[in-house]
Order: structure tokens, then C-alpha cells, then sequence
């Protein structure tokens, strides 16, 4: 059996005659490790290249299984479709409409308020609250649910009333629900009227304009689950006559209509007036993902339009159903629902021609049509188009109109699916529901919802196929992939998720967050990354094209990962394996790295052994792995994973579950590693007072996520007091990852250790010393098998190493007399850096932390001309900057005061007259309360703030040191002088001396600088981009047509009356030039 690593001093090292005899703390306690470790036996385990395909892809489906069993656990969706589904639409069947039906419910706005009196309000009784772990330590009341409703819903009105009182029905079948199982989150009703009963209840409060902006049918869900997949095209008027205010509505209206479409559906815009237009030029001819990024290209695109001209509606419908069939025959788009929604002030004629070309007898494309403003003399032609086109008519006369109008059409989409009666379950792609509890310290967690929809079932509505509403519940992500094994998958391994469309539910480098000043915010796009931008280095989208096909299967590639946010970058080579997840969207992949994994240590020792070292106070598990299930029962809830493994172990605990393999590995890790506590407090008390210059801590890391730490100095003296705390997740064990200490050190050679600057977010406080990691593998050798059992090391301080290396650079190879020169000396340049490139040591405090062609441009560019480092580039398509900035004139900023003021004064009446419009009289008389219409015109209405950043694409280079490369030295020509330089490794790091003479200026050389750069795309290739159609897998599922449907329940006029605002216009016109309004 081979021994452990040896490390013999090196005479030529500095580090060979450190003072005080601690040069070799960290070397010893890895040597000591090793000793203990090499003791035990080494069993082979599935890897990466020995292991069959067979083994692998049974741990996929393993994992998949337990996933999906996990997903419909937590989500509940088998208690949705027997349970709530079922009591929802019994509820709905044998409940009679009653237009004066009076009925108090737990308004969740309104709850627990009291008026000037002390009296509570109407609709606002006494509800319990408290504080639930189980759901975010946010206030509720397990017992009931609540109601809420959009600030634009009267909250009395009868259909609300009469919704709200069938779904009392509801309560006793979400307890019930959560009492059987108690892993269930949250559970809501959403109905078509505009009402969400969420179940647990809870409190909800406005904005900070006082407006509750949620609406249930605006979210994904709700519209993926009442609709299947659809292709639209928006048929927009752009003649003189919509100029004004109706162009405004129209803008609002076609913003809505875009609101409703998701990642499964398809979309277009044409603008008309004496000709036709593709608002987006290069979308010419073709169906678009309505993604979001398409989505919002679209609004901005239909902000801009002008109106002018006369309409030429018949051109623009052919032009529509021509799109439509051409994505047909060349199985482009959605391939189920067609669409096309016609927005206009009116049509001089009902079109007969055109849809006896396109669309009779059999009538495949509905046509929606939108009437916009009060004039009803063309409301019987619009009303006529839809009608004999199996879709729906509504007149959309103010803003506030547009978001009830506008859910008509979802409806007539869903009727052959609810005639049918299928209970299709969907599941949605990842979102932030940070909407949901504006008024809550909610984590910005991202969730799937798994939805059903309810339809009614009563005879006499049949053919009208009434859907009532959606049921859904939120499963987080992050508790679900905390399901993988993740002590198998190494130490770069990890498991991933995506959707049918290509896009990212959960992967280590997903990053959805980004930092405006102080504040962490969700990104534009979070929720469509592609998998090809973060696994960028599948080229040939090998990996993506199997995944999408729910292929099961496995590849190799090479991969470069960046670290330490970005600075640095590993070399790997990955093993990918991948299965669909049945019944499901979404597929698996599981990632090993070629290396690591391949073996693992396994020893036998008894719990009492185990327990008493696994017991040391400073001793802590991975909290994001799962050793034992906390979350079934209640009262495990507040155990942590050490304690609950406890429990498990002595028995006390008999209903708790716990991986036991996982538990033996831990067990075995503690009591080998145990030894280390000793040798630690032992060398802390024998040491000098001078040692605590030296190290603040030391600590160990295993496979199994055990962590072990011991303080040489008092905690109050502590230099970094963010690491090995969760404040700092880069040095903890993640679900994501391991410690960034723990993976350099994996690729570091054998008996290495890997120095790492400490870098924060946050500048260290006032007097707070730099502070520096060092740390090694610990890998044991038996039979020719080699498995990385554990990294340990050190924290020390900068000036400790500063110390050292000033004291090394005096001394002499042949003697031990003082050199004649030194790093001292003004002559000589020295740096101390690290295989990135960046300076540990140098003469000049303030270079430290920088990287050295930032510093000597000169000096980087030999090296990379010499091969001693190597240059790489990496990509971040989930990137922000700043856009650029546009000025319609460059005259602009010169404009006088006066137009200054008379431009602010225009936008202040058009803000007047816009919110006075929307005090139309439904708006006057139907609703009773000020504050309410009020919050109709913030929701409706506001203004769009653009975001500092933007999403974009960036590239940035990144540098290597050779390994192979130990020594090297050179002439630097800088024009008028030369500039001499020699570099050579230190020993047993990851660091290199690079000492150059000063004298010669070669600031001729740039600097080389390690800044992400925007990858700018011309017109061409910017339009290639937006055209292409990414391979995707399309739902399994689609209704678009049932015979039984009753195509003749297509609308009718909106109410009409005269609205007393509408007087002022006469007043305000001169103030309104039409740029303004367009």
C-alpha cells in the first residue's frame, strides 16, 4: 500500500526556513489526514468512464422517479385532479346564480382592518395569522383560505359574489389536503371572474401606490392551463382615424393581448393603413416565439407607431392568413390554435371574400375582433367578422376595459378542451412569483406551478364550455433538486432541469438575480436562458437536441468553468447523462467530472463511535443536502440535518427518514477525521503568542459535506468573519457546489496547496487585514485506485505571507549571509501572484488583489508570448449593461426653458385627461369606492420606468499559467531601454515569483485588463438570431376545435353612456398635439 503524499523541504523554498517553526502547519495537517485516511479501503464506484452507461442512466431514472414523485407530492397535483378539481366543479354543478346574493367572505386585503371606530371593516373580520415555517415564516391561517382581488375587480360585484360563495366549497378540501400530507405549499383557485382564494390564508397589502396589481388570470399558469398552445397574429389599424386617445387604448390593448402569451405559443404583428407593415421587419413572413424577450420587443416596436392614412383591412387579414398557413405547412409554431385578433375603430365592410378564400367552411383560424373607442356605427361588422369565424366580439372604450375584453378570447380558446372535459396537467417554466406578497420579506425563490383547469358541468351550458377557473399549487425548485444525490456526483458534478422549450429550471449557473445599487432584482429574461447559454460549450447543441427529444443517453465534453465570480476558470472534462422526466415537460441532467468520483472511500464504524465525534461543537453538515427528511412531519421541521441524524442514530426518532449510506459516509468521515481537533488545539496552545499572527483558522472539508473548524484566535480577532458562514456561499457546501477552496484544491497536483486571495462583494471595514486561504487535497492511493477523500487548510493573513516573503528574498542560495540585493531594493520590481494572474505580494501595498496586466501590461505580454500563461475566452449570455443612449435630436439638450416647460405641461394634462378617461361611467358609478378608481388608473396606466441595465451577451478574457512551465526569463525591448524579468514557481502552490527591474519605462505596452465586453451583433446577424427557431418539443396536448361548440356565444356591445370627462376634451385638444398621443 503506497504511503502517504510525501513533502520533502525544498533548501531552494523560502518556505524551508520559515520562523517559529510554522512554515509547515498546513503540510502537516494534510499529511496527518492522509495518514488517517490511507488506513481504509478503497471500493471502486461508478464513474465516469469505467462505469457502463447502464449504471449511470440508472441513477437518472432513479433520480427522475424520485423527482417526479417528489413534484406531485409537493405539489400535490394527484390530491388537485381527485380533490379540489372534482369539489370545485361539484360545487359549481349544484350551485344556482343569484344576482342579489349578499355574502360576507375573508377579503385578504381587508382582513383584520378596523374603520375610525374601531369597528372592522365590511368584508374585513377577525383572521388569525401566524407565523408558519413551512411557508416562509410569512403570517397564516392554516384553518382557512382567503380571497383576493385585482384593485380593478368590485369586489361585490354579483359574479364575484356568487364565485366566491360556490368555492366556500374549497376550504375543507385544502385542509384536508394539507393534513394528509403536510408536504404541500401553497394551493389556490383562480377564477375566470377574477377572484384567487389561496390557501393557506393570508393577508395581502397594496403597493406603494396603494394598488394591488395581481391578477391570477394574467399568470402563466392560469393561461397555460385554460388554454392549449396557440399562434396569434395582432392585425393592428394604423389610419388616421385612430389617432389620439384610441391609438393609446389600441397600444394598451395589444400589450395585454402579448401578456397572455407564453413560451408554448407564437406570435406576429401587421400594422395597416394605406399599406401593409410588419412592425418588426425581420419577423417579415413568420410566426415568433413569444418569449419574453420578444414579447417586450413586440410593446416597444407598437410604442413607436405612428397613424396616418387610410386602412386597408382586407390586405392585412389576407396577409394574417397567409402567415398562419404558411406555419402550418412547414410545421412551424404551435401547430394547435390560430388566431387572429383585429384591433381597429371600425370596418366599412364584413370582408366576405377573404374568409371564404382562407378560412370556410371549415373555419380552422378564429378571428377575434376588438372594437376601439365609444363609436358603435361599425359594431355590427365586427361583430359579424368574429361571429362567423368562431371568435369574439368586445368594444374596448377606455384603458381600463382592455384587461377584462381582452381575457374573452382565452375563454373561447378553452371551450373544446372544456367540452371534452380534459384534465390536462400542465406544469409552467420557472418564475419568481415576487408579485404574490409585495408586502412580505419573501424570498425571490424560483418556483414552478403544476395547474388544472375546472370546468362546469352542467347540462344546459355544455356547448358554451364554460371554464370557471384554474387550480394550481407552487413547488420550489430548490427544494426539489436538493433530491439529488449530490455525495455522488464529486466534486464538480452536479444535476440539472430544463423544459420542453429548451429553457433552464433549475442549474448551478443560472443566475436570476443582478445587483442595482443595493438592491438584488430579478433579471428581464431569468426565466428563458436557454441551455446553450449556460452549457455555451455544446456548440453543435448535441446536448440540447437530445434533451429537448427526451432522449436518454450520455456524452463527454470539455468545459471550461469560470470561479470566484469569474476571475478564475477550471479545466474539465465532463461525463453529461440525461433522461426525460415522465409526465412531465421537463428533462434531467445529471453532470460528472472526469476524475473525480471515480472512487469513493468507504469504512465501517459503529454509531457509538460515530456519535461521539460527530457530536464536537464545531463540526457542522451541508445544511442544503438532505441526510434525513425533515419536512413530513411538523415537529421535524426545526431540526437541523446534524440533529435529525442524531435522532436516527440513537433511535429516539423511529418515524424519521434518513439515507443511510449517506449517514454511514458521514459517521466514517468523523471519526477519521476526529484526530484533527486534537492536533489543532494542541498546536494552538503550545504555539508562541506570535502564532496568531500567523492563522486565524483551520479547517476541513469532506465528500459526505461534513465541515470541520478550529479557531487559533478569539472570534472577536477573526480577519474574515464571513467565511464558513452562509454570508459567504462560495466557502460552504451548497446544493449547487461544493467550497470554491475545496474544488481548486481537487485540480491542484498532489501535496499542492492552492493560495487564494479573499475576495468580497463588500470592502473590508476600517483596519480589517486581508485575508488569504490555503488549502489542499487530500487523496489516498490503495491498489492504483485514487479517490479524493477530503481538502483542508488554512485561513492566514496577508501580512503573515508578506512577512515571510520579504524575510525569503534576503536570503543568499550559497550561504546563509544577506544577499547583496534584495525585493527591497529600488531596482527591483517583485510580485507574487497566482496561476490567474493575480498579485498576492508586491512592493506596493495598493497593487495587491489586481490582476498583473492591469498593473505591467508590459510584463503579462511576454508571458503570454512565451507560453507561460495562456489566454482563454469565455462567454456570459445572461449578462446586464447599459443600453445605449438614443436622442431622437441632438438638438434636444439645447432646447429652451420655455419648450422645456411647455413639454411638461402637455405631459401633465395628457396624464390628466388619460386618468380622467378611465373614469368612464362604468368606472363612476359601478364602483363605489374614490380610492379604488384611483388605483385602476396606477394599475392600468403607468409609466415605464426603462431598467439601468438590460440584458445582453459579453465575453472576457481569462488566464492560465502553464504548469509545465516552472522558470522562465527574459528581455522586454521597450523602445528606448530593455526590461529584464525572471519568473520561477514556488514550490508545492499555486503561486509564482516574478521579480523585473523597475528602471525601464514600457508604458508602450497597453494594459492587458480582464473586463467583460458587450458582443455587439450587426443588423444581419442580430435579425439571423431573432428569426431562427430553436429545436423545441411541443406539449403533448391540444384542443383547438369540438363540434359540439357554440360558436354563436361570440359577444356583444360594451356598455355605452356619455362620460362627463369626455367634456373636457374640446378644452385639452390644443394642448395635445398627436406626436404626443400618436
Amino acid at each position: 500500500m503506497p504511503g502517504p503524499p510525501r513533502l520533502s523541504p525544498d533548501p531552494s523554498c523560502p518556505y524551508s526556513r520559515m520562523p517559529w517553526g510554522l512554515g509547515l502547519s498546513p503540510w502537516k495537517t494534510a499529511v496527518i489526514l492522509s495518514l488517517l485516511l490511507s488506513s481504509t479501503a478503497l471500493s471502486p464506484r461508478s464513474g465516469q468512464t469505467k462505469i457502463p452507461l447502464e449504471t449511470v442512466k440508472l441513477w437518472a431514472d432513479t433520480f427522475g422517479r424520485d423527482l417526479y414523485d417528489t413534484v406531485t407530492k409537493y405539489s400535490g397535483s394527484l390530491l388537485l385532479q381527485k380533490n379540489l378539481v372534482e369539489a370545485a366543479e361539484e360545487a359549481d354543478l349544484n350551485h344556482e346564480f343569484n344576482e342579489s346574493l349578499v355574502f360576507d367572505y375573508y377579503n385578504s386585503v381587508l382582513i383584520n382592518e378596523r374603520d375610525a371606530n374601531g369597528k372592522y371593516v365590511e368584508l374585513g373580520a377577525e383572521f388569525v395569522l401566524e407565523s408558519n415555517a413551512h411557508f416562509s415564516n410569512l403570517m397564516v391561517n392554516t384553518s382557512l383560505s382567503s380571497v383576493q382581488l385585482p384593485t380593478n375587480v368590485y369586489n361585490k360585484d354579483p359574479d364575484i359574489l356568487n364565485g366566491v360563495y360556490m368555492s366556500e366549497a374549497l376550504n375543507t378540501v385544502f385542509v384536508e389536503n394539507f393534513q394528509r400530507d403536510p408536504t404541500l405549499t401553497w394551493q389556490y383557485f383562480g377564477s375566470s371572474t377574477g377572484f384567487f382564494r389561496i390557501y393557506p390564508g393570508i393577508k395581502w397589502t397594496p403597493d406603494e401606490n396603494g394598488v394591488i396589481t395581481f391578477d391570477c388570470r394574467n399568470r402563466g399558469w392560469y393561461i397555460q392551463a385554460a388554454t392549449s398552445p396557440k399562434d396569434i397574429v395582432i392585425v393592428l389599424d394604423m389610419s388616421g382615424s385612430m389617432k389620439g386617445l384610441w391609438m393609446t387604448i389600441a397600444k394598451h390593448t395589444i400589450s395585454t393581448i402579448l401578456d397572455t402569451l407564453g413560451e408554448n405559443d407564437f406570435v406576429n404583428i401587421i400594422a395597416y393603413n394605406d399599406y401593409i407593415h410588419y412592425i418588426e421587419p425581420c419577423f417579415k413572413g413568420i410566426l415568433v416565439q413569444a418569449n419574453r424577450d420578444n414579447r417586450e420587443h413586440f410593446k416597444q416596436l407598437v410604442d413607436d407607431l405612428m397613424v396616418k392614412g387610410v386602412g386597408v383591412v382586407d390586405q392585412a387579414l389576407r396577409e394574417a392568413f397567409q402567415i398562419l398557413k404558411q406555419s402550418q405547412e412547414a410545421r412551424q409554431g404551435s401547430l394547435c390554435n390560430q388566431a387572429i385578433m383585429l384591433i381597429s375603430d371600425g370596418a366599412v365592410e364584413d370582408y366576405e371574400p377573404v374568409f371564404e378564400e382562407y378560412n370556410w367552411p371549415d373555419r380552422k383560424v378564429r378571428v377575434f375582433t376588438y372594437l376601439i373607442g365609444r363609436e358603435v356605427t361599425f359594431a355590427d361588422r365586427m361583430k359579424w367578422i368574429a361571429c362567423n369565424n368562431k371568435g369574439y366580439y368586445t368594444q374596448i372604450s377606455t384603458l381600463a376595459d382592455a384587461q377584462e375584453n381582452v381575457m374573452e378570447y382565452l375563454h373561447v380558446l378553452s371551450r373544446p378542451m372544456v367540452i371534452n372535459h380534459d384534465h390536462d396537467i400542465i406544469w409552467t417554466e420557472a418564475y419568481m412569483d415576487s408579485k404574490l406578497f409585495t408586502s412580505h420579506a419573501q424570498d425571490l425563490r424560483l418556483l414552478t406551478t403544476v395547474a388544472m383547469p375546472v370546468f362546469s358541468k352542467k347540462n344546459e351550458t355544455r356547448s358554451h364550455g364554460i371554464l370557471l377557473g384554474v387550480v394550481g399549487s407552487d413547488v420550489a425548485l430548490r427544494e426539489l433538486m436538493k433530491l439529488a444525490p449530490r455525495y455522488k456526483l464529486g466534486v464538480h458534478g452536479y444535476a440539472f432541469l430544463n423544459t420542453n422549450n429548451g429553457y433552464i429550471l433549475s442549474h448551478p449557473d443560472l443566475r436570476p438575480l443582478y445587483r442595482e445599487g443595493k438592491k438584488l432584482k430579478p433579471k428581464p429574461n431569468y426565466n428563458s436562458v436557454d441551455l446553450s447559454e449556460v452549457e455555451w460549450e455544446d456548440r453543435t447543441e448535441t446536448l440540447r437536441t437530445a434533451m429537448i427529444n427526451g432522449e436518454t443517453g450520455s456524452l463527454s465534453m470539455d468545459v471550461k468553468v469560470p470561479l470566484d465570480k469569474g476571475k478564475r476558470v477550471l479545466f474539465l472534462t465532463n461525463d453529461y447523462f440525461f433522461t426525460d422526466i415522465s409526465d412531465t415537460p421537463f428533462s434531467l441532467g445529471v453532470v460528472l467530472s472526469q476524475g473525480h468520483g471515480e472512487y469513493i472511500l468507504l469504512g465501517n464504524t459503529s454509531v457509538e463511535e460515530g456519535l461521539h465525534d460527530l457530536l464536537h461543537p464545531d463540526l457542522t453538515l451541508a445544511s442544503d443536502w438532505i441526510y434525513c427528511i425533515t419536512d413530513i412531519d411538523p415537529d421535524h421541521r426545526k431540526l437541523s440535518q446534524l440533529e435529525a441524524m442524531v435522532r436516527f442514530l440513537t433511535g429516539e426518532d423511529p418515524d424519521l427518514e434518513c439515507d443511510e449510506e449517506l449517514v454511514q459516509e458521514v459517521l466514517f468521515d468523523a471519526v477519521v477525521t476526529a484526530p484533527m481537533e486534537a492536533y489543532w488545539t494542541a498546536l494552538a496552545l503550545n504555539s508562541s503568542e506570535d502564532y496568531q499572527r500567523v492563522a486565524d483558522r483551520a479547517f476541513l472539508g469532506t465528500r459526505a459535506g461534513l465541515l470541520r473548524s478550529s479557531l487559533f484566535v478569539g472570534s472577536e480577532k477573526i480577519s474574515n468573519r464571513k467565511f464558513l458562514t452562509p454570508e459567504d456561499k462560495a466557502s460552504m457546501f451548497t446544493m449547487d457546489h461544493f467550497p470554491l477552496w475545496y474544488r481548486q484544491a481537487a485540480e491542484q497536483p498532489a501535496g499542492s496547496f492552492v493560495f487564494n486571495l479573499h475576495s468580497t462583494e463588500e470592502p473590508e471595514g476600517p483596519g480589517e487585514p486581508a485575508v488569504v486561504t490555503a488549502s489542499t487535497a487530500v487523496a489516498v492511493t490503495v491498489d492504483k485506485k485514487t479517490a479524493i477523500a477530503a481538502a483542508v487548510g488554512i485561513q492566514m493573513r496577508l501580512d503573515f505571507l508578506h512577512h515571510l516573503f520579504w524575510a525569503a528574498t534576503q536570503q543568499c542560495s550559497a550561504g546563509d549571509g544577506l544577499c547583496p540585493q534584495s525585493c527591497r531594493d529600488s531596482d527591483l520590481d517583485c510580485f507574487v501572484i497566482d496561476n490567474n494572474g493575480f498579485i498576492l505580494i508586491s512592493g506596493r501595498p495598493q497593487e495587491t488583489g489586481r490582476f498583473l496586466g492591469e498593473v505591467d501590461g508590459a510584463l503579462m505580454t511576454q508571458l503570454l508570448s512565451m507560453g507561460v500563461f495562456s489566454q482563454v475566452t469565455l462567454y456570459d449570455y445572461q449578462a446586464m449593461c447599459k443600453p445605449p443612449n438614443h436622442h431622437h435630436s441632438a438638438a434636444r439638450p439645447l432646447v429652451s426653458p420655455i419648450y422645456a416647460l411647455l413639454t411638461r405641461t402637455r405631459w401633465l394634462v395628457n396624464e390628466l385627461l388619460l386618468f380622467l378617461l378611465q373614469w368612464s361611467t362604468w368606472g363612476s358609478w359601478r364602483v363605489p369606492s374614490g380610492a379604488e378608481a384611483k388605483a385602476v388608473f396606477h394599475h392600468t396606466h403607468k409609466h415605464q420606468r426603462q431598467d439601468v441595465l438590460q440584458p445582453c451577451d459579453t465575453e472576457y478574457p481569462m488566464f492560465m499559467h502553464q504548469r509545465a512551465i516552472q522558470e522562465a526569463n527574459g528581455i522586454i525591448e521597450c523602445g528606448a531601454c530593455q526590461k529584464v524579468f525572471v519568473m520561477h514557481q514556488i514550490p508545492n502552490s499555486n503561486l509564482l515569483l516574478l521579480v523585473t527591474d523597475p528602471t525601464c519605462d514600457c508604458s508602450i505596452f497597453p494594459q492587458i485588463l480582464q473586463e467583460a465586453t458587450e458582443v455587439k451583433y450587426n443588423a444581419s446577424i442580430k435579425c439571423d438570431r431573432m428569426r431562427s427557431q430553436k429545436l423545441r418539443r411541443r406539449p403533448d396536448s391540444c384542443h383547438a376545435f369540438h363540434p359540439e361548440e357554440n360558436a354563436q356565444d361570440c359577444g356583444g356591445a360594451s356598455e355605452t353612456s356619455a362620460s362627463r370627462p369626455l367634456l373636457l376634451l374640446p378644452l385639452c385638444a390644443w394642448l395635445l398635439p398627436p406626436q404626443l398621443l400618436r
